[in-house]
């Protein structure tokens, strides 16, 4: 591993977006129409509106994620947790393809431990993968793993 040669590399998200405020609107249409077009059930309603809870809680309280490369640290969002570890103990990235095709992203120590970053708290894959060889990092690419 090198130095990083830029300043950093920063992302974030924020849950009060146009797209999820979209998503939730239309949930809640959606279940709205069942009641008003089928006539179901209110208490069934009520146990599918159950569901969108976490995202409306969310939305209401903007939360956030990210993460940030510095030349010294890398640092990590999400809600309330947050993480940070120094450069000189990241060996390298290990970025495993999953069968569903989500990308899961994990820090692998010179200790060999690895360190799994919050699925929330990342950029696009290949965006981040980018940064990090930039930045002078390994990268190790694994797809279709089981574990």
């Amino acid at each position: 591993m090198t130095a990083p040669e830029s300043s950093g590399f920063r992302f974030a998200r924020h849950n009060r977006s146009p797209r999820s405020i979209a998503i939730l609107c239309a949930v809640y249409a959606g279940l709205l129409a069942l009641v008003l077009v089928f006539d179901a059930a209110w208490w069934l309603i009520g146990l599918l509106a159950l569901g969108t809870l976490p995202a409306l809680w969310d939305v209401l309280r903007n939360t956030s994620a990210g993460l940030s490369l510095d030349p010294a640290k890398l640092r990590w969002h999400s809600g309330a947790r947050q993480g940070e570890i120094d450069l000189t103990e990241i060996d390298a990235f290990r970025f495993d393809t999953r069968w569903d095709f989500s990308v899961r992203v994990s820090v692998v120590l010179t200790n060999g431990k690895r360190l799994r970053l919050p699925d929330e708290a990342l950029p696009p894959h290949k965006q981040l993968e980018q940064a990090l060889q930039q930045a002078g990092f390994r990268v190790d690419r694994h797809h279709f793993t089981v574990f």
